[in-house]
C-alpha cells in the first residue's frame, strides 16, 4: 500500500467540518476564519519511546495525540478550526493503522477538529499534530496576564493520568488495586480531556491560563515567569481524585499532582471579584514576587523533553 492508498483509507474521511472550504486531496487545505477573529496554531507532537511506548494501543495513541495537541488550544480559549497530522511509521501495518485511525475519528469528533491534510511518510513511529483554531480578537488567553491578588485555580483531579502511566509501565505491580480505580486511573493517561469549552467560556474571566502537560509546579512556573508575580499555592487545596488516594495514600498522590504531568487539564488566575466556576478549585493565590511556593516540599520537577 503506498502513501496515497494510506491516506484515502484511513485518514480522508476525517476532513469535513463547519470552517473547512478545502481539505484533504489537495496541495493545501483551506478554512475559513470568522471575521473578527484571530487564527491560533499549536504543534505538538508524539515520539516513540519519548512520549509513548508500543504497549500503548494505537486507537488509544491516536485518541491522546489529538486530545494533548486540542489542550493548547483550550489553554488559549480557542475554538477549535482544523487540524494536520504528519505520520511517520516505521512500515505499512493495516491492523495498526485502522486501530489509529479510530481512535483519531474519535477524537476528531468529540472536539471538533476535522483532519484538513498533513503528510505520511517511513522511518521512526512519531506523530505531529498541528492543530488551528479561532478566538474574538484581543480576546485570547495568554500566561503574562496574571495579577497580584489574582486567586490560582484549576480544572479536574490533578495526578492520575501520571499514576496511570506508572501502572501501565509495571511500577506498581503486587499494589492491591480496586479494578475500577485501576480503570479510571489509566484511562486517565490514555484518554485524557481537553477542557476547550472551558477555556472558551472564560475567556472574559481569566486573567491567564496554561494547560498542565508537565506537572503543576513546573507549568504553573511558567505562567509566573510570563507574568512576572509569585504563586503561593496550598497542597491542602489541590484536587485529587478518591481513586488515587485510595491507590497509594495522601501524601504520595499529592507528589504525583504536583509533578506528574500528563493531566491536561487548565489552571487559571481569576481576579478576586470574580466567581468562581464550579468546575473549578482555587489552589492558591498570586502574590508579588517570583516563582512558585508550595507549603510542601516537593520531590520531583515536573517533565522535560530534554531529559
Amino acid at each position: 500500500m503506498g502513501e496515497f492508498d494510506v491516506i484515502t483509507r484511513y485518514f480522508s474521511s476525517l476532513g469535513s467540518g463547519e470552517y473547512v472550504d478545502l481539505s484533504v486531496g489537495d496541495d493545501g487545505a483551506a478554512l475559513t476564519v470568522p471575521p473578527n477573529s484571530e487564527l491560533i496554531v499549536s504543534t505538538d507532537s508524539s515520539v516513540l519511546d519519548t512520549h509513548f511506548t508500543d504497549d500503548l494501543f494505537p486507537e488509544d495513541l491516536g485518541y491522546k495525540a489529538v486530545a494533548s495537541a486540542a489542550s493548547d488550544l483550550a489553554a488559549m480559549g480557542a475554538e477549535p478550526l482544523g487540524m494536520t497530522l504528519a505520520l511517520t511509521v516505521p512500515s505499512v501495518d493495516d491492523l495498526w493503522l485502522h486501530g489509529l485511525s479510530q481512535g483519531l475519528t474519535r477524537a476528531c469528533h468529540e472536539y471538533r477538529l476535522p483532519l484538513v491534510g498533513g503528510d505520511t511518510t517511513r522511518g521512526p513511529l512519531s506523530l505531529t499534530l498541528t492543530v488551528m483554531g479561532f478566538c474574538p480578537r484581543n480576546q485570547k488567553l495568554l500566561r503574562s496576564g496574571a495579577q497580584v491578588g489574582d486567586r490560582v485555580c484549576v480544572s479536574g483531579y490533578l495526578g492520575d493520568a501520571a499514576f496511570g502511566l506508572a501502572v501501565m509501565q509495571g511500577k506498581y505491580r503486587g499494589l492491591e488495586i480496586d479494578f475500577e480505580d485501576q480503570e479510571y486511573l489509566v484511562s486517565r493517561f490514555t484518554h485524557p480531556t481537553a477542557r476547550v469549552d472551558l477555556g472558551c467560556r472564560m475567556r472574559k474571566l481569566a486573567t491567564s491560563c496554561i494547560d498542565l502537560s508537565d506537572g503543576l509546579l513546573q507549568d504553573a512556573g511558567h505562567v509566573t515567569h510570563a507574568s512576572g508575580v509569585r504563586f503561593s499555592i496550598q497542597s491542602g487545596a489541590v484536587p485529587l481524585s478518591s481513586a488515587l488516594i485510595s491507590a497509594v495514600g495522601e501524601a504520595q498522590a499529592l507528589e504525583f499532582a504536583l509533578n506528574g504531568g500528563e493531566d491536561y487539564e487548565l489552571l487559571f488566575t481569576l481576579p478576586p471579584e470574580t466567581d468562581v466556576p464550579d468546575e473549578l478549585t482555587v489552589i492558591g493565590t498570586v502574590e508579588a514576587g517570583e516563582g512558585v511556593h508550595c507549603d510542601v516540599m516537593s520531590r520531583g520537577q515536573g517533565y522535560d523533553h530534554f531529559h
